[in-house]
């Protein structure tokens, strides 16, 4: 990690995966699915916090310590020399300790209509219906409405994602926050890789969409979800039906708050 790290965030099923598959050809790069340290980091804020009788014992200097030596830890033997991506949805929610635990940090966040998000979590538990999917809290005796309504909740899957992109996005620290869009990134794969380049200052690579691996089959097979992070090899996009009903799909239509400019209030570059 000693020559840099970012974090990948957003909204689930947006493409965060595909990014990092397509991240990773680069011999420079780390990148890969959601990792530990985000968790690892919550735990600890809360550990140091006066939630906990120790917490008297603790400073925000060695607070901030603390929790930067879980960064740089986690990644010091695996990935050492590399720029590491780290991915995790916490990291939009955190914006601020991000900017001061790594001033030079940058946060892409991949993006998707929401009810093709819905749609494509549905796809997942409708091709793994023999299985109990531990991330979705999967309800089996439940309903498509029952199961879009427990992921849209502030603490579902996609909830808190939204909600953590939105205070983002209207933040602080919005400065340091890239908006990579799931059509761009699968239509022009090669503009949407060449804005993150040049946001985050590293010199151009010679990608190629037509080869993108990444999987972790292990990992999704341990939470019900066998597929979760495949990715295409080839980054083309998937024009399809969707699966939701009619009334449900525009529920969620006209919440791509990243589309209209005037509610870009700090000015967030959207590609």
């Amino acid at each position: 990690m000693q020559n840099g790290i970012h974090f990948l965030s957003g909204l689930p099923r947006a493409g965060s995966t595909l990014l990092a598959g397509i991240l990773r050809q680069n011999p420079r790069f780390h990148a890969g699915m959601t990792s530990g340290v985000g968790s690892l980091m919550l735990s600890l804020l809360g550990e140091m916090s006066q939630r906990n009788e120790f917490g008297v014992f603790f400073n925000n200097e060695q607070r901030k310590e603390i929790l930067r030596s879980v960064v740089t830890g986690y990644y010091k033997d695996t990935h050492p020399r590399k720029v590491v991506f780290d991915t995790n949805r916490f990291w939009c929610s955190r914006m601020s300790l991000v900017a001061d635990l790594f001033p030079k940090a940058k946060v892409i966040a991949t993006v998707r209509h929401l009810p093709w998000i819905m749609d494509s979590v549905e796809r997942l538990m409708r091709k793994n219906k023999y299985e109990t999917s531990r991330i979705f809290n999967y309800d089996p005796g439940g309903t498509v409405y029952s199961r879009v309504e427990a992921l849209s909740a502030g603490s579902g899957l996609v909830g808190f994602a939204w909600n953590a992109l939105k205070e983002a996005f209207y933040s602080e620290e919005a400065d340091r926050l890239l908006i990579i869009k799931y059509e761009t990134l699968t239509r022009e794969p090669e503009k949407a890789i060449g804005a993150i380049y040049d946001f985050v200052g590293e010199p151009p690579f010679k990608h190629d969409f037509d080869n993108v691996q990444y999987s972790e089959p292990e990992f999704d097979a341990r939470l019900g979800t066998p597929g979760l992070h495949d990715v295409s090899r080839r980054v083309v996009p998937q024009e399809r039906q969707t699966i939701l009903p009619p009334d449900l799909f525009r529920r969620y239509e006209n919440d791509s708050f990243w589309m209209d400019p005037a509610l870009n209030l700090r000015r967030v570059r959207v590609v």
